[in-house]
């Protein structure tokens, strides 16, 4: 089975995240999409960040029982911080019969040079890339191990969302409706 592993924070998981998974198992080459819940990427700032098993339940709401998406919390029990090439090993040794693939925006594939062993990566993984807005994508060389895919283009992001709901915006059409409600509910990114 293809296993298209999309990682993030999560912090909110948006229509824009599910939207590309569901163009992928449609139009892609995957047959289910893992949404691994990343406790904190190295390159990023922790400011704002929802506790782990939080954002972990705001990706069950929003994949709502389709049997093609999964949450997992692989990262979770891993060692810190948490390196996309580590993850790999970990799950190819558990799933060997599986096969992993990595998605990815362009505009983060182009920065691969700066994530750990970034040349096993490009070289025993293969990557599906997705257009993203603002970047344009057509004169990269992504190489062998990528299928670039024209999924449509999304301006929704994470950080909008935040700070839209901190300035007191209703943003509940950007999100599965059950994550919307635990967002509300816990009252998430209010301050």
């Amino acid at each position: 089975m293809k296993i298209g592993l999309f990682f993030g924070s999560f912090n909110p998981i948006h229509i824009g995240h599910t939207a590309i998974a569901n163009y992928l198992l449609e139009y892609g080459p995957v047959d289910q999409v893992w949404f691994v819940v990343t406790p904190h990427n190295p390159l990023k700032k922790k400011k704002n960040l929802l506790d782990d098993y939080q954002r972990l339940e705001l990706v069950n709401r929003a994949i709502d029982n389709d049997f093609r998406l999964r949450a997992s919390n692989i990262e979770f029990n891993l060692p810190k911080p948490n390196y996309t090439i580590d993850t790999l090993a970990y799950l190819s040794e558990k799933h060997p019969k599986n096969e992993f693939l990595l998605i990815i925006g362009a505009d983060n594939y182009v920065s691969l040079k700066k994530w750990k062993n970034w040349e096993v990566l490009v070289r025993d993984y293969r990557f599906v890339v997705y257009p993203r807005p603002g970047f344009d994508h057509r004169n990269i060389n992504f190489g062998n191990n990528c299928t670039i895919i024209e999924a449509p283009l999304i301006e929704i992001s994470s950080t909008f969302i935040r700070q839209s709901i901190a300035a007191g915006k209703d943003v509940r059409h950007f999100m599965h409706p059950s994550v919307f409600q635990y967002i509300s509910e816990m009252n998430f990114y209010t301050k």
